[in-house]
């Protein structure tokens, strides 16, 4: 899996296990950071925005359970739990609470990193229920419409699939090319075609796009605020 420099934060306060995830991890491409309990971790949180987060359940202080739950009343980022092999009720809890796995100590770095791969993966898919915001439109993939200014303009198929794509990566640039492939279009001409009427649903003034913006010479990308 391509996974672009994701960024992981590991919470242990065992030594030997935050050193070797974090050296393991960064050798295939990941960014680790690493705290050694609840607070330091927290601290980390306010700096850095992570991908996911690898969190030992037994900790001095505030535990791996009451983090999770701290976290995921606050935040969407997946959690992984540390937790000792067959205590069933110990990760029954965690998955409760709103863990998204957990991994059983003694365990292999291989099965973490296929787990993280899996939850990175399934966070990549979009949800057809969830509304979606760009500026003032509101999208929603589902009833396939955007409704922006008290109007409600509905969207093909094609023009559906672009949008699922740049929302789940808002800041790339995709070229004329593999939009046409998203969407299933050969002409460049109806690629532009399509681009300027998602435009003219999705902005205030689509003559001067503040969202879906052309990238000269490389195509188009959709900045979401």
């Amino acid at each position: 899996m391509e996974n672009k420099k994701l960024h992981i934060l590991v919470v242990d306060d065992d030594d030997r296990i935050r050193d070797l995830l974090k050296d393991y991890l960064s050798d295939n491409n990941y960014i680790v950071s690493t705290a050694e309990n609840a607070e330091e971790a927290k601290i980390k949180l306010e700096i850095f925005k992570f991908d996911i987060m690898i969190l030992d359940v037994m900790m001095p202080g505030q535990s791996g359970y009451e983090l999770t739950n701290e976290i995921k009343s606050k935040i969407e980022t997946p959690i992984i739990l540390l937790t000792a092999k067959g205590e069933v009720e110990s990760r029954i809890k965690g998955l409760e609470l709103g863990a998204d796995d957990y991994i059983g100590k003694p365990f292999e770095p291989k099965e973490l990193l296929l787990r993280i791969n899996n939850i990175i993966k399934n966070s990549r898919k979009i949800n057809l229920n969830k509304k979606y915001n760009v500026g003032r439109a509101k999208i929603d993939l589902n009833k396939m419409t955007i409704f922006l200014n008290e109007v409600e303009k509905k969207i093909n198929n094609s023009e559906k699939k672009v949008l699922i794509e740049m929302l789940l990566n808002p800041g790339k640039t995709y070229s004329r090319k593999k939009i046409g492939e998203i969407a299933g279009i050969n002409q460049q001409r109806s690629i532009d075609v399509m681009i300027t009427r998602l435009r003219q649903k999705l902005e205030q003034n689509p003559k001067n796009p503040k969202y879906l913006q052309t990238i000269r010479g490389s195509g188009y990308v959709l900045w979401i605020e």
